[in-house]
């Protein structure tokens, strides 16, 4: 048996609580990791924004692909499916917190890191990351003593906030927004003062460097070239000095101030922006720029940011403006990518060898 986690926002959690709870799915990206879990196994499900343990399911059959829609009304994007058996299912106010001690002082990656710091969201941004063994059993011993005791834990005022569900009634279908206050767009973790090399800088360098690697075309904006330059050590041939691209003026201008493109022959592959010490949304709207301007344009979006920037991302990806474009949401275009993730990936053997696709394996995406 082998535990993994089973990623709910607090919407998935009420839609699978009303459903029969017999059967659980997760995205087609995620094909590879579900093709590893065996019957036996047990699902861990945390509730996201709520930051809550709420319950263990446990494998009966699968994976398997079906497209019916299973807990939710219409384009259902868990098609990656699974049969479970529900040990434990709490409802919201019953969830167990992760920050109560019973747990936090015992979880090999909560345990040496302070309950106000972000350091520990890791293993938690994406699904189907797996728990070590010891800490399976503290969680699921803790689950079910709670499935049993039933204590509450009551939503503060905080928590009633990120309830909130504001959604918009399309045409076509129904498009879940989200509306941040004014105080939500402050960045309490920019420094006073930029550094020498700004991180986000040797982010761009590390991009501009990974996709060298793989044989892309690489696009930088011409007020950051020789900045990025200063860090960026290998493959500085594959910078191009014009866009070969047939786009029309306004569309082109929105395009160069782009933070990193990559580009194969004449089509842009993926598209970067980069957040450090300015709000998220910037990024974020030059992305939603680009599409408003040609919604047919087909190309992976990714905002790459510092790992406690999460959870804004995906907050200013679901604003209004955002989730009602011509093209579709921008949540189902753009991907989180954190510093870490990048990190990670450029120390990768062999990048030389391999394709863009293997990006898909260091994103995170708004579920």
């Amino acid at each position: 048996m082998a535990y993994y986690i089973h990623l709910f926002s607090p919407e998935t959690h009420e839609a699978f609580s009303q459903s029969t709870r017999k059967v659980t799915g997760f995205r087609v990206r995620q094909k590879a990791l579900a093709e590893k879990i065996k019957v036996g196994d047990i699902f861990i499900c945390y509730i996201t924004r709520l930051s809550r343990w709420c319950g263990l399911l446990e494998v009966v059959d699968g994976p398997y692909e079906d497209g019916t829609p299973l807990f939710l009304p219409s384009d259902d994007p868990f098609t990656i499916r699974f049969r479970v058996e529900p040990k434990v299912w709490l409802p919201l106010a019953q969830a167990i917190p992760i920050h109560i001690d019973q747990i936090w002082q015992h979880l090999s990656f909560t345990q040496t890191i302070e309950k106000n710091s972000r350091g520990w969201t890791g293993l938690l941004r994406n699904n189907l990351n797996k728990i070590n063994e010891k800490d399976g059993k503290l969680l699921t011993y803790c689950l079910l003593q709670q499935n049993k005791t039933a204590t509450a834990y009551p939503l503060n005022e905080q928590d009633q906030k990120k309830l909130k569900n504001h959604t918009v009634n399309r045409t076509d279908k129904v498009v879940k927004v989200s509306v941040p206050s004014d105080g939500e767009l402050v960045d309490e973790d920019a420094p006073t003062q930029n550094p020498e090399v700004r991180e986000s800088i040797k982010m761009q360098a590390l991009l501009a460097q990974i996709g060298a690697c793989m044989g892309m075309k690489i696009w930088l904006p011409k007020a950051d070239r020789s900045r990025v330059l200063k860090e960026w050590k290998k493959g500085t041939e594959a910078l191009l000095e014009k866009l070969p691209l047939n786009y029309d003026e306004t569309t082109l201008s929105t395009i160069e101030q782009i933070d990193v493109i990559w580009l194969k022959g004449r089509a842009i592959t993926r598209a970067f922006e980069v957040e450090h010490t300015t709000s998220v949304y910037s990024g974020i709207l030059r992305m939603a720029d680009l599409l408003a301007l040609q919604p047919n344009m087909n190309i992976n979006l990714h905002i790459v940011a510092p790992d406690s920037r999460q959870e804004k991302v995906f907050q200013e990806i679901r604003r209004p403006v955002f989730s009602l474009l011509e093209s579709g949401p921008l949540s189902e275009r753009c991907s989180y990518i954190p510093y870490r993730n990048l990190k990670a990936l450029s120390k990768v053997k062999h990048l030389d060898r391999m394709t863009d696709a293997v990006l898909e394996d260091y994103t995170e995406h708004e579920e």
